[in-house]
């Protein structure tokens, strides 16, 4: 596996040659400092541990400050750990967006934004106004009926009921790398990625 942790810029399209439109999402990849280097005889597995943005001092504890130290690093905001990297890395190396061409295929995963206490319409994509489901009447954006009274008597778990929307972990796997900007630590992937802009996400392959 290669991996690195990112920002997501927003979005942009892009035109080939022909003509044809693509839209894309920008990302600011890195670059991520190596923190940790797991080994299957220290830890039972190989890994290594990405960390990426500064973080004020006044606000890292002490443990924090004497682990990145031994990298020989600032204090960083966010930390994440990859299993198997593609590479050996040695503690304090620096990972940057070149380790990705154009062409490639990755998996961006992100948490999605947050919309809060939505109603079924919304939720599930019910019909609403104007298509009343059975067991509605006139409240046009209802859930309507949930169960029946006498047999099973209760409501079946997995009923698509109102509730909390947005705000889950995604993957979006196989998207391409449109272009590289290594001076930036820019990269282009077509189609949109989960989370909203100033969002961290994790690109890996």
């Amino acid at each position: 596996m290669k991996g690195i942790i990112g920002k997501k810029i927003g979005m942009t399209s892009i035109f080939s040659q022909d003509g044809k439109q693509t839209a894309c999402t920008i990302i600011e990849a890195g670059p991520c400092i190596v923190t940790q280097v797991k080994t299957t005889e220290t830890d039972g597995y190989s890994a290594i541990q990405l960390a990426y943005g500064d973080k004020n001092e006044k606000h890292t504890i002490a443990a924090e400050k004497n682990h990145f130290a031994k990298a020989n690093t600032a204090a960083k905001k966010f930390v994440k750990e990859f299993r198997n990297y593609f590479t050996e890395k040695s503690l304090g190396d620096a990972i940057t967006v070149d380790i990705f061409a154009e062409g490639e295929k990755v998996d961006v995963v992100g948490t999605t934004k947050g919309k809060g206490f939505q109603g079924v319409v919304k939720r599930h994509g019910f019909s609403g106004v104007g298509e009343q489901s059975h067991g509605q009447h006139d409240r046009q954006r209802a859930p309507g009926s949930i169960g029946n009274s006498s047999d099973a008597s209760r409501v079946f778990k997995g009923m698509r009921m109102a509730g909390r929307m947005g705000q889950d972990r995604v993957k979006v796997k196989s998207l391409k790398i449109l272009k590289v900007f290594p001076d930036k630590n820019y990269i282009l992937v077509n189609g949109s990625v989960p989370g909203h802009n100033g969002a961290i996400v994790y690109i890996q392959k």
